[in-house]
């Protein structure tokens, strides 16, 4: 197995990025790992020489955060996120991460590596936390602002590929993202959707609600990228909002400061329930090639976790069992 890891995407490259493919690499030493980025600010950050699974690809430039999507990556060719989609599209990497820009990821993996045959559009499907700590899968959560009724299907059908493949479920349930449980609520889109994956071969559950989530009503949350991105946007302001507001609350005296004491065990549980590191990075669905964005801010752990679920995909053969059922085979 061979992954290309971007070490110049997101807001603690290289330096986190580096430090999070060699901790991988000390774990996952059946895979190839590879840094593709300048190759002077990437042995920068060694304190050693290179694990005998990672190498570097040097790619001489970088796509900024900032920059416009499409024009970045047909403009910068040596880019690192560019390079390293293009080692996917050629066959020497069956895998790719990027913690950088989001709209960029989205252009490389159509414009280089391209669509699984019958995908539409590809979804971007990160896992939101739960309290049982299973996780939903929830697509689109940003890849498509706007999605017509077969594209909310094929993410429904490509979700349920995912959570038994690579999670192990053997009957994950699907939920549809709607303002009510009953079947004819929500919007026109919503409703031709609802009647789409009603007829699909997994195990459609109808419609769920949002502030159900974290309960895990679903296995498999399926939504358009505008309403999914405003959703997920949401929980992280929420969480970030509740443990500011405890911390805020626990320094405030020296009889609540020991109160914390004692309760910081159990809110360290809780605060990483709620943390994406745990969860790596986010798969783009329906690209013919793995590819994987971590969040924009992920340290070593997240990298580290990231590089775990791409081995765990491609041994478990996500993108061919998507193709395969897509085209009916």
């Amino acid at each position: 197995m061979r992954i290309a890891i971007d070490a110049m995407g997101g807001d603690l490259a290289p330096k986190e990025i580096v430090a999070g493919v060699l901790a991988a690499a000390s774990q996952y030493s059946d895979a190839e790992l590879i840094l593709v980025g300048h190759e002077a600010q990437i042995r920068s950050c060694l304190s050693s020489e290179l694990p005998v699974n990672v190498r570097i690809v040097h790619a001489e430039d970088r796509i900024l955060a900032d920059d416009e999507p499409v024009r970045a990556v047909r403009r910068k060719k040596d880019a690192s996120m560019v390079v390293a989609a293009r080692l996917v599209k050629e066959g020497q990497a069956e895998a790719m991460i990027s913690a950088g820009n989001t709209g960029a990821l989205m252009a490389a993996g159509l414009l280089i590596i391209g669509r699984i045959p019958g995908i539409e559009r590809p979804a971007l499907a990160p896992m939101l936390p739960t309290m049982d700590g299973a996780g939903v899968l929830a697509l689109d959560l940003g890849a498509n602002m706007d999605a017509a009724p077969e594209h909310l299907l094929q993410y429904a059908v490509m979700g349920s590929i995912y959570r038994s493949k690579v999670d192990g479920m053997e009957k994950p349930r699907v939920g549809l993202l709607n303002v009510g449980t009953e079947a004819m609520k929500g919007n026109e889109v919503s409703k031709a959707a609802y009647a789409l994956i009603e007829q699909a071969p997994i195990h459609f559950v109808g419609n769920v609600e949002a502030r159900d989530v974290f309960a895990r009503n679903c296995d498999v949350l399926v939504c358009d990228g505008f309403v999914g991105n405003v959703m997920l946007k949401t929980m992280e302001g929420t969480a970030s909002t509740i443990f500011g507001a405890l911390k805020q609350e626990f320094t405030r005296t020296t009889f609540t400061k020991l109160a914390a004491a004692v309760l910081k065990p159990g809110l360290s549980r809780f605060k990483k329930k709620l943390d994406y590191t745990e969860h790596g990075a986010a798969p783009l669905l329906g690209i013919n090639g793995l590819c994987l964005k971590s969040h924009g801010s992920s340290d070593a752990n997240a990298i580290k976790n990231g590089v775990r679920q791409a081995i765990h995909a491609l041994k478990n053969n996500l993108v061919g069992s998507i193709a395969a059922e897509i085209s009916g085979k």
